[in-house]
């Protein structure tokens, strides 16, 4: 199996009013729900856009994002599934019930630690 990710972007969900946010909440819950049921949920959570930190290879702490970050992943899903197209079906569901597009990528091979 491989694992892929699931996201958008921080601004994506801007245009649901603030009184569907329960439904969109309940919609995305339920399909998490499902994902676990199937056995492919690792993990998802949304992002805080204003702070990060950025950490130079010297090991210099600054405050981030990057200036010129245009777009900045506001909530991501980690599936485990054996194809994209599977990955692809995930994320329709994912798109449909946070009413957004979403972006998807596979993971590549980690170091072996």
């Amino acid at each position: 199996m491989t694992q892929y990710l699931i996201s958008f972007g921080y601004h994506a969900m801007d245009h649901i009013p603030d009184e569907e946010g329960p439904a969109v909440g309940k919609a995305a819950r339920a399909v998490v729900q499902e994902a676990k049921d199937a056995g492919v949920y690792v993990f998802s959570g949304g992002l805080e856009s204003e702070r990060a930190s950025i950490v130079a290879t010297d090991g210099t702490v600054t405050d981030g994002p990057y200036p010129e970050t245009k777009e900045v992943v506001g909530g991501l899903t980690v599936v485990d599934v054996t194809s994209l197209d599977e990955a692809l079906e995930w994320a329709a569901k994912i798109a449909v019930a946070c009413r957004c597009a979403q972006e998807v990528r596979v993971f590549q091979p980690g170091p072996d630690v």
